[in-house]
C-alpha cells in the first residue's frame, strides 16, 4: 500500500512538472511572438505621424484624404520585416493594396542600407517659394546623382511631376512636392519609375508623404512555405528546399514567371536609365499575378550601380566578407588599402538563375530538362569580373529565354 502511494505521488509530481514546463514554454513562445510583433508592427504609429503632418499642411498626396479624413484607406495585416519600413496589406475602397510607410526615425539610405545623418522623412524640401521649374531641376539633379547622366532624365522628371500632382488639378502644391521628394529618396519608388512601362513592379495607387500604396500582388512569395520556427529547426535542409517547391504552379506557368525574372534582369542591366544591382535575389522578394507575370515585391535592395560603387569604395575592410551589401552583393577587399573594390563578384543573372534552379527544374518536361539544367549551371557559374562577361551574359540569358519560350509558346499558358 505504501509503495503504491509513493508510486502515485511520483507520477503525480512528474505530471505536474511536465504540465508546468509545457505552460512555461508555451507562455514564453507567446511572449516572444507578441514582443516581436509589437516591436516590428508599428504601422499605426506611422499613420498617425503622417496624418499629423498632413493636417498641419506639411505634406499632401492622392491618398492623404482617404487615409486621414475619410478613413477609407485601412491598414490590415502586418507583413513588416524591418521596424523602420512598415509593410501592411490594406484596402482602399474597392481596391486591395499593399501599404508601405517609413518610420520617422529611420535614417536616410542612399544605398538602401547606408545611413546618413539626415532624417528620411523631414519633409523640408523643396522650401517655400520654390517654383515648379526649380523643382524640376532639383528632380533632374537628384536622378542624375542616382542613375548617372542619362539622355532621357527630362522624361523621367516629367513623369515624377505628373505623379506629384496627386489631385490632378494641374497644379503642384508645396505639400505635394515635399511628399514626392521624400518618395524619390526610396530605391523602390525609383525603380518603379524606371520600369514603369515594363510592368515588373506593382502600380503605385497613391501616396501621402512617404507612405505609399502599391497594387496588391495576389501570389507571393515566388515559392516556399512558412513554418513555425520550432518545426523549422527539426527539418533537414535538403527536405526543406524540397518542401518549398510543393505548392508551385504548373510547369508552363513557372516557365512564364521565370522568363519574367530573366526579362527583369535584362531590363536593369545597362537599361534606359543605367544599371541596377540586385542585392537580394530570394523568393520572398518576388511574386506574380493571376496572368503569371512576375512582380517585384520588395525593391529596397535593387540599387543603382553608380550609387553602390560610390558608397562601397569608401567601406573599410579586412576580409572580403566586410564588403557585403544586402544578401547578395559582394565585392573583394583590397588589402593594400583596406578598402572594398567596386566590382561585384557575381552578376544579377547568376543570382537569378540560382534562385530559379530548383523552381524551374522541378516538373520540367523530359525533352528540355537536360539542356535547361546545363544552361542554368552555366548561368550560375557566371562571374562579374570577366572582360567578356557582357557578351557571355547576353548569350546565356537569350538562350534560356528562347528555350523556355519555345516550350510554352504553343500553349495557352504563354
Amino acid at each position: 500500500m505504501c509503495c503504491q502511494q509513493a508510486r502515485f505521488s511520483y507520477l503525480h509530481m512528474k505530471y505536474l512538472f511536465f504540465s508546468w514546463l509545457a505552460v512555461f514554454v508555451g507562455s514564453w513562445i507567446v511572449y516572444v511572438e507578441y514582443s516581436s510583433y509589437t516591436e516590428l508592427c508599428r504601422g499605426h504609429e506611422c499613420k498617425n505621424s503622417i496624418c499629423d503632418k498632413y493636417k498641419k499642411g506639411v505634406i499632401d498626396g492622392s491618398a492623404c484624404s482617404s487615409l486621414c479624413e475619410k478613413q477609407t484607406l485601412y491598414l490590415r495585416k502586418c507583413y513588416t520585416a524591418n521596424p523602420n519600413s512598415q509593410v501592411y496589406s490594406g484596402s482602399w475602397g474597392d481596391l486591395e493594396g499593399v501599404i508601405k510607410c517609413q518610420m520617422e526615425e529611420a535614417p536616410h539610405y542612399d544605398l538602401g542600407g547606408e545611413p546618413r545623418k539626415e532624417a528620411a522623412a523631414a519633409f523640408n524640401k523643396p522650401t517655400k517659394g520654390t517654383s515648379v521649374e526649380k523643382f524640376r531641376e532639383m528632380i533632374i539633379e537628384h536622378l542624375k546623382a542616382k542613375v548617372g547622366d542619362q539622355a532621357n532624365l527630362a522624361d523621367l522628371a516629367t513623369q515624377v511631376l505628373s505623379i506629384a500632382d496627386g489631385n490632378k488639378d494641374s497644379h503642384i502644391s508645396l505639400p505635394e512636392a515635399r511628399s514626392t521628394w521624400a518618395l524619390l529618396q526610396l530605391n523602390e519608388f525609383l525603380l518603379a519609375l524606371v520600369l514603369h512601362d515594363r510592368e515588373h513592379t506593382p502600380k503605385l495607387l497613391g501616396f501621402c508623404g512617404d507612405l505609399y500604396v502599391m497594387e496588391k500582388v495576389p501570389h507571393a512569395p515566388l515559392y516556399g512555405i512558412s513554418l513555425p520556427w520550432i518545426i523549422e529547426m527539426w527539418i533537414p535542409a535538403g527536405l526543406r528546399r524540397s518542401m518549398d517547391q510543393w505548392f508551385t504552379p504548373s510547369w508552363p506557368h513557372k516557365a512564364k514567371i521565370s522568363i519574367g525574372l530573366l526579362e527583369l534582369v535584362e531590363d536593369i542591366f545597362h537599361g534606359t536609365f543605367g544599371s541596377f544591382l540586385m542585392c537580394d535575389v530570394s523568393a520572398t522578394t518576388f511574386g506574380y499575378n493571376d496572368r503569371h507575370d512576375l512582380k517585384v515585391m520588395d525593391a529596397r535592395y535593387i540599387v543603382p550601380e553608380a550609387i553602390f560603387q560610390e558608397v562601397i569604395r569608401q567601406q573599410r575592410c579586412d576580409v572580403d566578407e566586410d564588403c557585403l551589401y544586402g544578401a547578395d552583393c559582394l565585392t573583394s577587399c583590397d588589402l593594400t588599402k583596406h578598402r572594398c573594390t567596386t566590382e561585384v563578384t557575381r552578376p544579377n543573372l547568376a543570382k537569378a538563375c540560382d534562385a530559379l534552379k530548383d523552381y524551374i527544374l522541378r516538373g520540367a518536361p523530359s525533352d528540355v530538362r537536360e539542356e535547361l539544367e546545363k544552361q542554368l549551371y552555366a548561368c550560375i557559374a557566371l562571374k562579374g569580373l570577366a572582360e567578356q562577361m557582357e557578351i557571355e551574359h547576353s548569350l546565356i540569358l537569350n538562350n534560356l529565354k528562347t528555350l523556355l519560350w519555345k516550350k510554352i509558346s504553343h500553349t495557352k499558358d504563354s
